[in-house]
């Protein structure tokens, strides 16, 4: 079953709303094939593309849940199976309804377990012909072998009667600066590069949270950054997660050591961000004086 709108239109059920008529131009089986399910909707379309974007980033078994194009649960694991179950464990809550998404072949184990829960679509390179099986059990889930097409060098949106384009967000950190009152450890530098690139894939304002290589708790979209830094905390706690020893990633620099301070009374013990603000000290001299590690990328990562 090949997906639907092959051609270089294609007329969706709504957009965003009911109420709104909504075409996409493209093709689609360039992209993914369908191998089950209903039409694919507007919302889904952007928050496949927003799952697809996340999950290039990653080369190990990794598994991802989007939700209004932010990830609201994501863990890297040797099995894929493992991925899953950490995925979902970083929030619970939000995962129903979500758009599922991984970078390894789904077995029937993991479809098992996938099966339990309600979710609108599931994005892989493959799948088990058992697997396969168990998640057609439902006939309105969407399926989607992707395919290894090349992702697109630029980003457009409309505005202003007019349309605005610029060059994609393609990287992680252009350098890696230890400023803190120690280096980070090897547990907390891998954490931390996993921590950057979520961050980097929520809205802005946007905080992540990682330990062992699983997201638990985020702030984004909030207007400021100790908004967001609060949003991510309290998500932690919500699922009771322990923050001693996490990693905090921030899309951009600290304005004040606001958020520093509260995450580190959470048992934050390593940060990550651009750096740039002329206040940069402030948040360094918190590091320093509380043997925090902190880490300068010299890269913003905002997502408006």
């Amino acid at each position: 079953m090949t997906v639907v709108g092959t051609g270089s239109q294609t007329v969706l059920r709504y957009g965003e709303n009911p109420h709104q008529q909504a075409i996409f131009y493209g093709d689609l089986g360039e992209c993914f094939d369908q191998l089950h399910g209903k039409e694919i909707s507007y919302n889904n379309l952007v928050d496949i593309d927003a799952s697809i974007e996340l999950i290039r980033e990653f080369n190990q078994t990794t598994f991802a849940i989007i939700k209004h194009t932010n990830v609201c649960g994501i863990a890297m694991r040797e099995e894929v199976a493992e991925a899953w179950k950490y995925a979902l464990a970083g929030d619970p809550e939000s995962a129903f309804g979500g758009v599922l998404v991984c970078n390894s072949k789904i077995d029937a184990a993991t479809a098992q377990a996938i099966n339990e829960i309600f979710f609108e679509v599931l994005v892989a390179p493959s799948f088990q012909h058992e697997a396969l099986a168990i998640l057609k059990s439902k006939k309105n889930r969407i399926l989607l072998q992707l395919k290894n097409s090349s992702t697109t060098l630029h980003v457009y949106k409309n505005a202003v009667n007019g349309t605005l384009q610029q060059g994609k967000d393609a990287q992680n950190f252009v350098k890696w600066e230890e400023v803190g009152g120690r280096e980070s450890n090897e547990r907390e530098k891998e954490d931390l590069v996993f921590a950057n690139l979520i961050c980097k894939h929520l809205k802005s304002n946007a905080i992540a949270l990682i330990k062992n290589k699983q997201l638990i708790g985020k702030g984004c979209g909030q207007t400021s950054r100790v908004d967001a830094t609060r949003q991510a905390i309290e998500k932690a706690k919500q699922f009771n997660f322990d923050l001693s020893g996490a990693v905090m990633a921030s899309d951009a620099f600290f304005p004040f050591n606001d958020s520093i301070q509260l995450a580190h009374q959470s048992g934050v013990t390593a940060f990550i961000q651009p750096g740039g603000s002329i206040r940069d000290k402030d948040s360094i001299d918190y590091c320093v004086g509380n043997n925090l590690a902190m880490v300068m990328t010299g890269i913003r990562h905002f997502k408006h």
